[in-house]
């Protein structure tokens, strides 16, 4: 199924359509309004392109540097070399300790994995302890944002939600009175946890040291109460030095939210006292798409979430319609380079306005990145004989002056002539939520010679 079909059920609830978009752009203003209060705000984000693209160059190396510092620290590293591996390596390190309960705080790599679903079929409870994260796991959904897992819904819907899963009071939409019932919740699920999940937002080789970031603290208390802590995170996520990590900081939380800094951004040199650390370094696809000179930048993303909220086509149709752990324009690139049959609709659920790419904290260039997609895409996942031979003929067309006036010319007849009824019908999927504009009686080509014309005389 599409992005184009997923997307329709998603606009066709109108007002939630609207109400998510100026969510959204909302975000997209406060990013804005952060990134101007910072003089060298374009300077830092040169500089984070820069750490990224040596880093992806000589990722080997960073790599072997890390795990080298994080053993000396007493932390345990692991290989994945795909989602099935890193499942297995997870459910293991759980099985020898005979865990039953574990908490999780948001993690974008354990969504790719699938990691909740394989665990629970294995009978160990997973709680996402994120209150975006908690909302969506009680609904049985996954994330609609990497950042705003639950930006999707009301908070008419979270108040009926939490009464029949929580017993709050019926009608209750006080978000300040819901966090406090989710809060009381989880506080028993922390204390209950035998072991605490995590990702990582940052992997500092020269020190072996995690960097984690949220907002709720939801990821130290994961991590401190159970002896246990597994840190999950993609290869990419590795930086070089100790001091590279300020000028990620400064773009993260701006990008992501318009916050100045996050509130939480703890670090992890080794296991707590008398605990575990393990580190699970996953692959799955990433030495591939390094290995892709027009893709590989995408390596590069912190996962701010900056390119959702600022394209007009995921802001319109929702996080749902691109079915990826990771929608949005980095999505689009991403999950085809997974699986590119069945994400081929991706790389077109986009208006190549550039705006994903002008945000990006990183310089990801993102729309040229899903232009050269789509070109990939027409031999991967080729296009019906009808709109070959559409496309073949339009090409002619362009390729002779003379061929292009004439056709022109006869469009604008024919489109200046034609019923309502047999342009908008139901086999007529672009019309069904688009007018075209007024056809006008003559191209702009001849009213222009028309006035010269009446200018010479």
């Amino acid at each position: 199924m599409t992005h184009a079909r997923h997307a329709a059920e998603f606009v066709a609830h109108t007002e939630r359509a609207r109400w998510h978009d100026d969510a959204l752009w909302y975000v997209r203003e406060k990013r804005d309004t952060a990134a101007r209060r910072i003089p060298e705000w374009e300077p830092l984000r040169e500089a984070a392109a820069a750490i990224k693209r040596h880093t992806v160059a000589h990722l080997a190396d960073h790599l072997e540097r890390f795990e080298q510092n994080a053993q000396r620290l007493g932390a345990h590293v692991h290989w994945a070399r795909d989602a099935e591996e890193h499942n297995e390596i997870v459910l293991e390190l759980l099985r020898e300790r005979d865990v039953r309960r574990v908490v999780k705080s948001k993690s974008m790599l354990t969504e790719e994995c699938q990691l909740n679903p394989h665990l629970e079929r294995h009978g160990i409870e997973v709680t996402d302890t994120d209150l975006g994260e908690r909302i969506v796991q009680f609904r049985s959904e996954p994330p609609s944002h990497i950042i705003f897992p639950a930006i999707h819904l009301k908070r008419g819907e979270i108040g009926q939600l939490f009464h029949e899963k929580l017993g709050t009071e019926p009608g209750l939409e006080d978000p300040t009175r819901l966090t406090q019932a989710a809060r009381a919740h989880l506080r028993n699920k922390f204390l209950e946890a035998d072991a605490g999940l995590t990702g990582a937002n940052f992997a500092i080789a020269e020190t072996g040291g995690l960097v984690i970031v949220t907002n709720e603290g939801n990821a130290d208390l994961g991590t401190s109460i159970p002896p246990l802590h597994i840190a999950s995170l993609g290869i990419e996520k590795i930086i070089p030095r100790s001091a590279d990590l300020g000028v990620f900081l400064r773009l993260l939380a701006r990008s992501a939210t318009g916050q100045a800094m996050s509130v939480y951004t703890s670090h992890f040199h080794g296991p707590r006292p008398d605990g575990e650390l393990h580190i699970v370094l996953v692959d799955n696809g990433r030495t591939q798409l390094r290995a892709d000179e027009t893709l590989r930048d995408a390596l590069s993303c912190i996962r701010c979430g900056a390119c959702l909220n600022t394209c007009p086509v995921f802001r319109r149709s929702g996080g749902y319609s691109y079915q990826t752990p990771v929608p949005g324009p980095i999505g689009s690139v991403l999950s085809p380079s997974r699986d590119p049959e069945a994400h081929a609709s991706l790389p077109h659920a986009c208006s190549l306005c550039g705006s994903c790419s002008d945000v990006c904290p990183v310089k990801i260039p993102l729309h040229h990145q899903l232009l050269a997609w789509r070109g990939r895409l027409t031999e991967i996942a080729p296009r019906s004989r009808l709109e070959r031979l559409a496309y073949a003929g339009f090409a002619r067309s362009l390729l002779n002056v003379r061929r292009f006036r004439a056709l022109a010319g006869l469009g604008r007849w024919f489109l200046r002539r034609l019923p309502r009824g047999i342009l908008y019908h139901r086999a007529n999927a672009w019309g069904r939520q688009r007018e075209l504009p007024e056809i006008p009686k003559q191209s702009f080509r001849d009213a222009y010679a028309a006035g010269e014309h009446r200018e010479r005389r």
